[in-house]
């Protein structure tokens, strides 16, 4: 039996890389409790079970019951680290740690590959392949923002539970609040009230916002001379691991984030802007991380005037979203624009781009 997420916890907090957060240690209880559960655990291994009244009747092969966890909260309150502490030490071998959306987006690959040979029902088919890859599926930022999605999650979920998979899933919101306001929603209230028959709903409480607290006096925007070097070492502390590309999917096409780890989001301007995005397209990439990384933004002018627009509404739309912003550029704000006929505008652009700089950006909210 490894030692679960708890022991690496507290050695955490010995060498100072984590300070004491009651909230924090109620919610890593749970997870060694699922640790311990999950030892030996066999999704295909029954038991037999008596049912019918005060035990009396015929006797029927059920599986062992181990619910999984959902665990919400705040933003940069140390969910997905927690999650990764007890990923890490899980005593499952065919275990999957993916965000949420990508996870979705994986589904509807696979349904639609299952459609195209000739399946009439593929949820079913997915999901027991699912099932069969990962015991232990563990998803981050779980969000329900599209009606697609909606419609899907309640039987995909219904066939993987069936089938002994354990989810683990860390959110900002309460499942109640999930899919909140959406289209047909109460086609999606069954799928809530399986989430709480079948998962541990615990709120990682507290107020304090760990991820962008750590940005409190840094500096979050790079030039000059080592600007790399700084950049990619903010980026190592904030993602603290390996990051994986996120796919959004917006009207029937796919729009990245090149890579995605613990709320943090990074690409060069050219994967952001080199593209024709729209601003529903930023939108999306806003509200998908808490953090946006956008290095390698040149010196803007007449021959390059569309990606400069479209820096603009990206910026406009991290704003709006209060999306922390941290930027490797050629230049200072005021000065990334000299000339051309965008230049005037581009003026409240690197306005904005001060205020995104300055040390109450993120932790005055």
């Amino acid at each position: 039996m490894t030692e679960g997420p708890l022991p690496r916890y507290r050695a955490m907090i010995t060498n100072e890389v984590l300070e004491p957060d009651a909230d924090q240690r109620l919610a890593v209880e749970k997870l060694q409790l699922l640790h311990a559960r999950l030892t030996d655990y066999d999704p295909k291994a029954g038991k037999k079970v008596r049912l019918g009244l005060f035990g009396w009747g015929r006797e029927r092969t059920r599986e062992a019951s181990v619910p999984g966890l959902y665990l919400y909260g705040g933003v940069g309150r140390g969910k997905s680290m927690l999650m990764d502490l007890f990923f890490e030490t899980a005593p499952v071998a065919a275990k999957r740690r993916v965000h949420f959306h990508a996870f979705m987006q994986d589904i509807h690959d696979r349904i639609a590959q299952a459609r195209s040979e000739g399946g009439a029902d593929p949820v079913g088919p997915v999901a027991r392949q699912v099932a069969d890859e990962a015991t232990l599926l563990c998803f981050d930022e779980m969000q329900i923002t599209d009606i697609t999605d909606a419609m899907l999650v309640g039987r995909l979920f219904e066939k993987l539970f069936e089938a002994g998979t354990i989810i683990v899933a860390t959110s900002n919101r309460h499942p109640d609040a999930l899919y909140k306001d959406g289209l047909n929603r109460q086609l999606f209230l069954p799928f809530i009230d399986l989430i709480k028959d079948r998962m541990e709903v615990h709120e990682l409480a507290g107020a304090e916002d760990h991820r962008t607290g750590r940005l409190a006096g840094q500096e979050t925007y790079f030039t000059g001379q080592d600007c790399d070097h700084r950049f990619n070492a903010l980026w190592d502390e904030m993602s603290a691991g390996p990051a994986e590309p996120l796919v959004l999917r917006r009207k029937g096409r796919d729009v990245t984030i090149p890579a995605v780890r613990n709320g943090v989001g990074r690409g060069t301007f050219a994967q952001f802007c080199g593209q024709p995005l729209g601003p529903g397209d930023y939108l999306a990439i806003a509200e998908a991380v808490r953090v946006l990384f956008v290095e390698d933004v040149p010196l803007l002018g007449k021959t390059q005037p569309n990606e400069a627009k479209r820096f603009v509404t990206l910026i406009d739309a991290l704003y709006e979203a209060r999306t922390g912003l941290i930027v490797s550029a050629a230049a200072e704000p005021d000065a990334l624009y000299p000339e051309g006929t965008g230049a005037f505008e581009f003026q409240r652009t690197a306005s904005r781009l001060h205020e995104m700089r300055s040390a109450g950006w993120l932790t005055d909210n």
